[in-house]
């Protein structure tokens, strides 16, 4: 005895968001010793694309370079083209190698760079160091 084939349920799809157009927003580059993390956003601070070097395939030590830096910008703005964002705000927070290459790479990608912002946080003699390592 074969069991009864049930028939299969039909899913009516809304329709498809529409996408809101950008043509102002920030970008965020988040440049450490061991990664390289890219965000743009509208100017209201919702996330319209990201990418890092982990992301695109970069291991280890490479992660932290300009060429991943410039890689990672490039596969973040490619994410950005259906936004039609075109000026961007840079805001750079870090102080690994990935800094430059990812600001270069910005205006290679064809992003226009409104005014390029470091948010690196700067301790005001906050915590207390470690002693001195002897030797």
């Amino acid at each position: 005895m074969a069991a009864p084939k049930k028939a299969a349920k039909t899913v009516k799809k809304g329709k498809k968001k529409a996408i809101q157009a950008f043509p102002l927003g920030n970008v965020f580059i988040q440049a450490s010793y061991n990664n390289t993390i890219v965000t743009f956003t509208d100017p209201s601070g919702n996330v319209l694309a990201w990418s890092s070097a982990g992301q695109c395939g970069f291991k280890g030590p490479k992660k932290a370079t300009p060429y991943a830096a410039g890689i990672v910008v490039k596969t973040a703005a490619e994410k950005l083209i259906p936004f039609g964002t075109k000026d961007v705000s840079a805001y750079i927070k870090g102080i690994g190698m990935g800094r430059e290459g990812a600001v270069r790479a910005l205006a290679a990608n064809g992003l226009n760079v409104l005014n390029i912002k470091d948010v690196t946080p700067i301790p005001h003699n906050g915590c207390r160091q470690r002693r001195p390592r002897r030797v």
